[in-house]
This record gives C-alpha cells, sequence and structure tokens, in this order.
C-alpha cells in the first residue's frame, strides 16, 4: 500500500492518545464596552450576557463598534462573536490594518435570542483593534465577542468560503463550520466488523494532506490514520477543491479482518442547524417501484427518518439547505439517517449499509464488502451548504457523474420523443395494431419528431409477436423514418415455474435469488441472479434477437430485482446486492454493444445511472390529474437526477377520455421532466387522437422537450405532494409551468422574485397551449381550471433558440460511425461499426505513448484487451478502410 507520507505531502501532524491540551483560559469582551459610532447604540436584552447588547450597526450610516482586545502572544485565535437576529444578515470584520471580511450570520431566533459565529483572526502581542459593521446593509445586533487560543490537537481543514472541518487528533472527532457558524459537531467515523471500530477509540491518529487533481478540480486530500487499542488500522479521508462550499468524506479500514457490511465517515449526535424557518427534511426513495414517493417532512414536530442515498435538510423559505449523500454506487447502499427537531439534529448519520424493506426491498442485513481482502472503504459522500439547497442537490447530481463516469456509450443524439404501448393497448399488442400506431404517427403526428424521427415502442406482451413479426415492425417503423423500440425484464422471472432457461441448458430454480432461505417476489416476479452463467446466456439469447429484429431502443424494467442483498451469488467475488448488480448491468451493457437507446424504467435512483440513457423518474403514470401529481412528487425532489442521466422521463403520456385540462397537465409533466414519451392507442380513433394532433405539434411546447433538461421545483413544503411551479431558463426564454391538481378553479398571484425573475422588469409573456400575450412586472397572475395547467413563456431578450445553451447540445443525427464500448472499460474495448475497419491505435493520454496497435483489420468489429493498463485515460484512434480518422476518449476503471 502507497505510503501517504510521501514528497507531495504538505503537511504531516502525529498525535499520540491520551494527551492533554493545556490552553490560556479565553477571554470575554461584552460589544457594549466597544466604541460605538454613526449611530450604533446600546439595547437592553435579557437573555445577553450583561443584559445588554449593540444595535444599529451597519444601516444608512453604517454604525460600527471597536473592541479592542488583549492577547499576550501573537498568533491565530479563535473569535466567537454572540449575536441576535430575525433575518440573515452579515457581520463585517475588521481586525488591526486588515481587509474586512464578511461573516454572514444566520437567523438566532429572535432579537432575544442569542447565536454564535467562529472565525479564526491573526492577532499581535498586546492590544488589537477589532471593529464589526457593515456598509452594504443592516448587520446584527452583537451581545459579545470571545477570544481564545486555538488547541494545538485540532486540524483545520479549509472549504469554500467560511467553511472548515476542525478535526481533533486528540479525541477522533471533528466539527463542521458553514459561513463559520458550528452545524456538525463532535462528528465521528465508524466501521463495523467482527466489533465496531470508532474514530474514537485508537491510540494514536496520524494527519497528513497532499495536493490532488481529478475529475472534481484541484484540491487537497487530507487523511487522518489511526491505529492501536486492537482495533483494525482506519484512515478518514477528507476531499477538499477549489472554491467548492462543501467536501467529500470516506473512511477505510485497512489490515486483517478489514471487511464490513457497516461504514461512517459521518456519525453526529449534536448537531446544530445553521437556519430556521419552514425546516424540512428530505426523505429519498432508493428506487421508483411500488409507487413510492419523496417526502420533504417537516421538522417543527419530531422527524425520525433514513433516506436513501442522498438527503437534503433545508428552509424553504430561504432555501438555504444543507446536503448529504453518497456519489459511489458500486459496493454499498447507502443510508442518511436524521433524527431531530427544530433546529436541533439528534442523530445525523451518512453510511453506508442500508437496508430496509419499504426502502430497499430488501428483508435481510447487507452484505459485506471487503471480503478475501484487506481492505474496506465506505462510499464517498458529498456533505455541503448552498443558500439554495436545489443547486445542492443539482451539484450532487454532477458529482455523481464524476465519481462514476458511464459504461454505456454516449448518447448524442437528439431528445427521444416516441411512443409506448403500456399506456393503453397493453396486454392487446399485435402486430396489426403496432402498425396502426406507425401509421398514425407518419401520417397524422407529422410535428411530433425531434431529429427527424420518433421511436415506436413496444413494452411488455412484445411476445405476443413472433420473431418474424417483431423483424417486420421493425422494418416497418423504419421504412416510415421511426425508430422500432422493445422492452425486457432481464432480471426477474414472471413465471416462477421450473423449466429450462433460455439460451442455457440449467433450471430455472437454479438461478432465482434467495434472501433468508425464501424467493424473492416483487412486483409479481421473482428475482435472479446477475452473476450466474445461465442469466448471462439468457440475457445473450434475448439481446441477440433484438439485435437481430433490427430494434434501436430497449426499455428495461425491474432492475432493480437485480440489487437485492441475497444469501449468497454464484460469482464468489460477489457479496452485496449492488455488486452484483453492477455485474449484471455490465454484462447486458455489453450485450447492447453500443447499438440501442437505453431507457430504464422501474430501477434504482442512482445506481443506473452509469447504464442507461433515459429513465423514468416514477412509476407507472397513466391520464389522470392524480397520476400526473404522483409523477411530479418524484420530479419535486428528484429533478436533479437530470444531470445524472442524459434525460429523466415521465412516463408514457396517456390522454384517454380525460378533460383538455387534464390532458394539458400529463403533457406537461413530460415536458417538465425532460422527454415526451405518447402512450395512446393511436391504432383507433377517439377524443384522444384529436387532442394528440393539438397538443403533440404545439411546436413552443416541443421546443423545451427538445432541450431535454428537467425543470427546477420552484417550492420544497409540498410533502409527499408535488409543487404547483416549476422553471427552466432555456437560452433567451424563461418558461414557468403551472399545474392546478385540484378538482375546482384556482387563481395564482405568482411572485416574480420567487421563481427567480427580475421583479422590476417588465416581460413579455407567452401562454403556449393558448397562445395568448401579455406582459407581466412584478407578479403574474394565473388563472387555471379545475386539473389544468399552463406553460409560460418570459422573452428575456438575446437568444431564443430553446436548445441553444450548453447543458444539452443538440446535433443533428448522422450515420452510426465507430462506436467503442463500454466506455469506462474495465477488460476488453469493442468496437463495431457499419464500415470497415482499418486500423486502430492506444495511445496514453498521460504519457502520450502508443500502448497498442492494430493494423490490418479488414473487418467491422475489433477488440482490444485493456485490463492490465494502468493510466486513466487514453486516446483510442480508428481508421476506417475509406480512410476517414475517428478519434475517442477512453476511460480506463
Amino acid at each position: 500500500m502507497r505510503s501517504l507520507f510521501h514528497i507531495a505531502a504538505l503537511a504531516c501532524i502525529l498525535f499520540i492518545s491520551p494527551m492533554k491540551s493545556v490552553l490560556a483560559q479565553q477571554t470575554t469582551y461584552e460589544a457594549e464596552f466597544g466604541v460605538l459610532a454613526n449611530g450604533a447604540n446600546i439595547q437592553n436584552c435579557t437573555t445577553c450576557s450583561g443584559a445588554k447588547m449593540v444595535g444599529n450597526l451597519g444601516g444608512t450610516t453604517n454604525g460600527s463598534q471597536v473592541n479592542t482586545v488583549n492577547v499576550n502572544t501573537a498568533g491565530t485565535y479563535n473569535l466567537t462573536i454572540y449575536y441576535a437576529t430575525n433575518d440573515p444578515r452579515s457581520l463585517f470584520l475588521k481586525v488591526n490594518n486588515s481587509t474586512s471580511v464578511e461573516l454572514p450570520c444566520f437567523p438566532s431566533g429572535g432579537w432575544s435570542t442569542v447565536a454564535a459565529v467562529t472565525t479564526i483572526v491573526t492577532l499581535n502581542q498586546g492590544n488589537n483593534m477589532i471593529r464589526l459593521d457593515n456598509s452594504s446593509g443592516w448587520a446584527p445586533n452583537v451581545d459579545k465577542l470571545e477570544i481564545s487560543p486555538l488547541d494545538a490537537a485540532v486540524k483545520t481543514i479549509n472549504f469554500g468560503t467560511g467553511n472548515r472541518i476542525a478535526y481533533n487528533l486528540s479525541t477522533g472527532k471533528y466539527d463542521v463550520y458553514f459561513n463559520n457558524t458550528k452545524t456538525i459537531i463532535d462528528a465521528y467515523a465508524s466501521a463495523k466488523a467482527n466489533a465496531t471500530n470508532s474514530s474514537t477509540g485508537y491510540t494514536t491518529r496520524t494527519y497528513a494532506a497532499v495536493a490532488i487533481n481529478d475529475g472534481f478540480g484541484a484540491g487537497t486530500k487530507h487523511t487522518i490514520s489511526m491505529s492501536g487499542n486492537g482495533l483494525i488500522p482506519m484512515q478518514q479521508v477528507f476531499y477538499v477543491y477549489n472554491s467548492r462550499n462543501y467536501f467529500y468524506t470516506e473512511v477505510i479500514l485497512n489490515g486483517a479482518g478489514a471487511n464490513s457490511y457497516y461504514m461512517s465517515p459521518l456519525v453526529s449526535t449534536n448537531s446544530k442547524l445553521p437556519f430556521s424557518g419552514d425546516l424540512k427534511a428530505l426523505y429519498v426513495p432508493f428506487d421508483n417501484d411500488t409507487f413510492i414517493r419523496y417526502d420533504a417532512k417537516s421538522l417543527s414536530s419530531a422527524v425520525n427518518t433514513t433516506s436513501a442515498e442522498v438527503s437534503a435538510i433545508y428552509d424553504n423559505n430561504s432555501r438555504n439547505g444543507l446536503v448529504f449523500g453518497s456519489i459511489e454506487h458500486s459496493d454499498w447502499k447507502t443510508g442518511i439517517k436524521i433524527n431531530g427537531t427544530g433546529t436541533n439534529l439528534n442523530a445525523l448519520e451518512i453510511f453506508g449499509g442500508f437496508v430496509e424493506e419499504q426502502t430497499t426491498r430488501d428483508k435481510r442485513g447487507h452484505g459485506w464488502v471487503g471480503v478475501g481482502t484487506s481492505t474496506a472503504k465506505s462510499p464517498k459522500m458529498l456533505v455541503g451548504y448552498f443558500n439554495d439547497w436545489r443547486e445542492g442537490m443539482e451539484e450532487y447530481g454532477k458529482s455523481n457523474s464524476i465519481a462514476e463516469s458511464r459504461y454505456i456509450f454516449s448518447w448524442t443524439q437528439p431528445t427521444p420523443f416516441g411512443w409506448n404501448s403500456w399506456g393503453a393497448i397493453q396486454s392487446n399488442l399485435s402486430l396489426t395494431n403496432a402498425k396502426g400506431v406507425v401509421d398514425f404517427v407518419n401520417t397524422s403526428l407529422k410535428g411530433y419528431r425531434n431529429g427527424n424521427t420518433a421511436y415506436i415502442d413496444l413494452d411488455s406482451y412484445w411476445d405476443n409477436l413472433n420473431d418474424s413479426q417483431l423483424k417486420e415492425f421493425a422494418d416497418y417503423c423504419k421504412s416510415k423514418g421511426l425508430k422500432p423500440g422493445i422492452y425486457w425484464a432481464p432480471f426477474v422471472d414472471w413465471s416462477k415455474t421450473s423449466r429450462t432457461v433460455e439460451g442455457s441448458s440449467v433450471n430455472y430454480t437454479e438461478i432465482w435469488t434467495k434472501q433468508n432461505g425464501a424467493y424473492h417476489d416483487l412486483d409479481g416476479c421473482r428475482a435472479i441472479d446477475p452473476t450466474h452463467p445461465a442469466t448471462k446466456q439468457r440475457i445473450a439469447y434475448m439481446i441477440g434477437r433484438f439485435k437481430t429484429a433490427g430494434f434501436e431502443m430497449i426499455k428495461i424494467d425491474f432492475i432493480g430485482h437485480a440489487a437485492i442483498e441475497a444469501d449468497s451469488y454464484y460469482d464468489p467475488s460477489v457479496h452485496t446486492g449492488m455488486q452484483a448488480f453492477r455485474k449484471g448491468m455490465e454484462y447486458l451493457t455489453d450485450q447492447l454493444e453500443g447499438k440501442m437507446l437505453v431507457y430504464a424504467a422501474i430501477s434504482p435512483n442512482l445506481a443506473t445511472g452509469r447504464y442507461a440513457h433515459t429513465r423514468r423518474i416514477a412509476c407507472d403514470a397513466y391520464s389522470a390529474i392524480g397520476e400526473t401529481q404522483y409523477t411530479l412528487n418524484s420530479t419535486n425532489y428528484g429533478w436533479w437526477q437530470t444531470y445524472i442521466y442524459n434525460y429523466i422521463d415521465g412516463d408514457h403520456l396517456v390522454l384517454k377520455n380525460e378533460s383538455l385540462g387534464a390532458n394539458k397537465a400529463r403533457v406537461t409533466s413530460g415536458v417538465v421532466n425532460g422527454t415526451l414519451i405518447a402512450g395512446d392507442d393511436f391504432s383507433t380513433t377517439g377524443q384522444w387522437s384529436g387532442r394528440a394532433q393539438t397538443l403533440f405539434q404545439n411546436q413552443d411546447v416541443l421546443d423545451i422537450a427538445r432541450n431535454g433538461v428537467a425543470f427546477r421545483p420552484v417550492e420544497g413544503n409540498t410533502g409527499q405532494g408535488a409543487s404547483e411551479l416549476f422553471t427552466r431558463q432555456i437560452g433567451g426564454y424563461f418558461y414557468l409551468a403551472v399545474l392546478n391538481y385540484g378538482s375546482s378553479a384556482k387563481s395564482y398571484t405568482i411572485d416574480m422574485n420567487r421563481i427567480g425573475l427580475n421583479p422590476s422588469q417588465n416581460y413579455s409573456v407567452k401562454e403556449l397551449y393558448s397562445g395568448n400575450n401579455s406582459s407581466a412586472s412584478g407578479t403574474l397572475t394565473a388563472n387555471l381550471g379545475a386539473a389544468d395547467a399552463a406553460i409560460y413563456r418570459f422573452d428575456l431578450g438575446g437568444s431564443s433558440q430553446a436548445s441553444n445553451i450548453p447543458e444539452r447540445k443538440i446535433i443533428p443525427e448522422t450515420p452510426k460511425e465507430f462506436l467503442p464500448f463500454p466506455n469506462p472499460v474495465i477488460d476488453w474495448l469493442k468496437l463495431n461499426s457499419e464500415t470497415v475497419i482499418s486500423s486502430a491505435k492506444l495511445t496514453s493520454l498521460r504519457t502520450g505513448q502508443i500502448v497498442q496497435t492494430v493494423t490490418h483489420v479488414n473487418s467491422k468489429n475489433l477488440e482490444l484487451n485493456m485490463k492490465d493498463y494502468q493510466d486513466p485515460f487514453y486516446v483510442l484512434t480508428v481508421t476506417g478502410s475509406d480512410g476517414v480518422v475517428k478519434t475517442y476518449k477512453i476511460i480506463k476503471n
């Protein structure tokens, strides 16, 4: 194992416990004893030290106070300022002749309730002048100042602006300060193997820091290494990056017996939220099965919940919030445990090893990580404070994409539009009605296209058609300029009967997954072992059928069954559900060979990101307004997954015989998520077919969907419901979706500032369903009928091209060329082409050296063995027989 004490180390400190830290006594200075100027005055405060405080600081005259503090020794000290304020304000701190520094102060809970903000200052020997004011606004009232020397045992790890981790090498605990406010208190790391290993139990702790530059940017890796007391050696690692107000952390066990079923880099029983107001703790499901909902739980009463993979705690009024979440999902299921009331958290625990039947579908404990090795590592976790919790969730989504790059090939085609048979036809699927839908889309929905095509997807009961009929359907789609899609659930058995596995000689009874000795049945189907050779043979056989028929899209379903914590797996190297899921999904992706758009239906929310281009945000939804509201609950609190997948989807948009308002709401739910998949039986004529010709050919609405990025919710206080307002800026337009889920008409007065617009600006506004034009300033009035929706487009000036923003680069569809996959690659990199490959070479991006060259290929297929390569990035150069040269960046896992 590589030593942490190498030449790149920036710092190293050793502490051996137990130890005593001798500190000088802290010194207190009452604010009212300072020199007050420019209108600052002394006010009564019964709860303050000395029953007095200083008010009228800052403001129009920039009221100020200056206190003289005295220290015997020059150096760095803790300065704690006790203040009171009912709303967010800032103090500007000037020490001697230094530049003023802003100290944001969260609401303390009222003008008679005192809170504290702590920062580190450099003081001279003798007298020092501490000035507090605010030249740009009102400051909070100030009660007192305290000066105390830094504890030599406490290592300070700074990140972002005004944020730091204070790790006590004597105790193995740490505090986290956001905006100089102590928020997470006395946190420690814990890992459970045959015994519990806690960071507080070791006798020796060392600190080292090293500069890093990785996918997250330039930063510093801080490592606390712990040993002694008969415990398995532990490391806690903190990753901090330039200008980011959040950090990543993980815990590692190294040594004999290091395998573990529970690992947490952050356990705290005493945390204090740095904000107050309409406080929410967000429950996020593990998957989108069983019509499960997200839940913004109110902290106005006691909350005790464990969220899957990620959570946010925030004030819906100011939107200030904390975000915690795992950004790695290859080995662990992660839980975020929150227990508390109001601003006080009695438990905050971020841990790998989460199982709970209602959430993860597991009926037994989490598997062990690190079996057969001497190392076990927790998931890497994000911990951060954000002025807007929605920005925090989006940063979390982006972090996932960086930490675990996609295994599936990159999707460079336009946002998919399409149709799916499960919306209405369902089990009545036939070649006749499938071709009837193709005819309707071809002749009556000519405007329903993106990239000059749309996908026509056969869902469950596609096996009503034989192989020759499947090919006939696929060919028929292509003859009309459309793309054929198919459906399959690769990790479940619907029959649950003893018989031979397709493509194999093995009986199904040998591949069914067991938990606690019983088969795992959920959703009417039975889980199968994704690591079993017969499962793989079945996958190869079925995908081979689909490719032979010519399908260009596949909807995969019920893949969460592959992530179950089983009693055992066929593959002896697999010991957890997420490891099994990864093995199964990688094999499935390999079999697809980069030839299909992959759409995931029921699936894990986060871990599926490496293997799918599009993912349905919730469970099944059809035509009713209640189903629209259900879908948008998942969008309201899971929209940030738009940064993990190419697209998220609101399921088939069924119109049926609902009211026009309900139809508009259903279409709007698709637009808000980012893609459009129709679902009515267009092989027959009814109200739905006429409405579809209007709604699915409204180019103003379709232009939004062509962008493919999900809208943000305006509010986060809807519990298990959904916000009625969602927004998205695209180029020179700002879009506002308004949905009324109720059974009565409703009038909305919408605050421009709240939705993210300038309240003093006058905007030209167009409602996209009616085509009505208007103007708005300060507020917008929207009158909606019962079960209705509207989409308002605000003209911001400048570019009005809906798709012309960097979040989704839309490029013309081109013929298939060379498709290297999987990328990232573990061992074998494969190339398929519709033209003959002449030669290929692989170059290390780090060294510039050519590591592999293949000439005289003269084939459309090639495999390159990259198993033993160590560098993380390569350039693949492929030359076709026509002389065309293509290059690709290849990521090596």
